[in-house]
């Protein structure tokens, strides 16, 4: 075997090298989310901060790593050519292909990328600083932005465009997975997707709506919105000027205090009122919340698009939209969901029908309605009088509690016929005048 024969295969041994290193860098480098590599320099690992630079801009360094695989494949694939057809003629020239393609799969591109999946982190780190200089290297740098460009000659268009690393339904998978393999707690699952949910919320899902509302004339007595404050156990509540849609200010349970404390019991609580904030209904909770802290209040008035009074929306309202409900020794309302021993449910009229429809699998159809309550109201076109139900997709709701012209509670069953079909106004109001509660 000559010189130039060993020199031959050297240089093999080195493209074939090389090869499975970039296959390993790229393929460690396409699955290492860039959130991982910010985590591993915060932990200091070594590499990690050239790994949280290069994964900034991924496709600036993926395209010259794949120009850099595909010229030593063939390379290696030619030189060995040419030795083998100097050995052995044309029969070593097919036996070189095959022996070409193993070599090629096995070595540079199975056992590299399957190492690089399997040790994700540590090959990145691994191939982050080599990866670096690879990708600034100024003559590899321009000749890759010529192909590039030549291949957008050919096929107009800048290739895959960068979105979001992942999106919200991929997210609530991920957390849903991770629960199955014990990763994360069921618990931190239902806050990631509270947290989801809450940015696409606004006021009027969370608000107390308008009959609901506590408030006092501003022209009562400190002693005796002090009475109102303490049998509804609140710490503010509004007050108005003869009608709830003409809010003059919020009174504070511990201004009340101090001026009883003062001996102003008599005094109209009209002097001590503090400036409302007021909010349209369609205000992002998200927004509000930030405005709340910024702010430094814990209540807003809600206004429709005519100016009245919608209801109002407190702090507490939407930090419960991220942990749940809160209760206190004076919340007395009825459970908002609650099973019952023959498979239906009952929910609370006022429950968020997004809400039903995920406890319950099911889809209940939505639309200008927020609430259980308001879908039964639409199906029937009426108030509906206690036991009234409705068919709506297979499933039969029953106003179990009608008070006034208000629904307190619907009884929620899912055996109902199937056929049935709820936007027709005419099957739904033949359903009513069914039995008594």
């Amino acid at each position: 075997m000559t010189d130039t024969q060993l020199l031959t295969l050297f240089a093999v041994f080195l493209l074939v090298a090389s090869a499975a290193f970039l296959a390993m860098a790229e393929t460690s480098l396409t699955t290492l989310p860039r959130t991982r590599a910010l985590a591993l320099a915060q932990e200091g690992r070594r590499g990690a901060h050239s790994l949280v630079r290069l994964l900034e801009h991924r496709e600036r360094v993926l395209n010259p790593v794949l120009l850099l695989v595909l010229i030593c494949h063939l390379a290696a694939a030619t030189l060995i050519g040419l030795t083998a057809e100097q050995w052995f003629g044309a029969w070593g020239v097919v036996a070189a292909i095959v022996v070409e393609i193993v070599l090629v799969f096995v070595l540079a591109e199975a056992v590299p990328k399957t190492l690089a999946l399997q040790h994700s982190e540590a090959a990145a780190l691994f191939c982050a600083p080599v990866v670096n200089v690879i990708a600034n290297f100024w003559p590899v740098r321009v000749l890759t932005r010529g192909l590039i460009g030549l291949a957008n000659v050919i096929v107009p268009g800048k290739g895959r465009q960068e979105g979001p690393i992942i999106s919200e339904q991929e997210l609530l998978v991920m957390a849903e997975l991770a629960v199955e393999a014990d990763v994360i707690e069921s618990e931190e699952r239902t806050i990631i997707r509270s947290v989801i949910d809450f940015g696409d919320t606004v006021a009027r899902e969370v608000m107390v709506p308008r009959p609901d509302m506590v408030a006092v004339d501003a022209d009562v007595t400190v002693a005796e919105a002090m009475e109102a404050v303490l049998t509804h156990g609140y710490s503010r509540i509004p007050a108005h000027n003869g009608t709830i849609d003409d809010i003059a200010g919020v009174i504070y349970a511990k201004d009340l205090l101090r001026a009883s404390r003062d001996g102003r019991d008599a005094q109209p609580v009209r002097v001590i009122l503090r400036v409302a904030q007021f909010i349209p209904e369609t205000k992002r909770v998200t927004e509000l919340l930030r405005e709340m802290q910024a702010r430094s209040y814990h209540m807003a008035i809600v206004v429709d698009e005519y100016g009245g009074t919608a209801g109002l929306v407190t702090l507490e309202d939407l930090i419960e939209e991220l942990v749940g409900e809160i209760v206190d020794e004076f919340d007395v309302e009825d459970p908002q969901f609650e099973p019952l021993a023959d498979g239906d449910v009952r929910v609370n009229a006022r429950m968020a029908l997004d809400e039903l429809n995920e406890l319950l699998e099911i889809d209940l159809p939505e639309g200008d309605w927020d609430t259980v309550g308001g879908l039964v109201f639409n199906l029937l076109g009426h108030v509906p009088h206690e036991g009234e139900t409705v068919v709506v997709d297979g499933h039969q709701l029953r106003a179990e509690r009608v008070q006034g012209r208000r629904i307190g509670r619907v009884r929620v069953t899912r055996s109902a016929t199937h056929g049935e079909k709820a936007d027709d106004p005419d099957r739904a109001a033949a359903n009513g005048g069914g039995e008594r509660s």
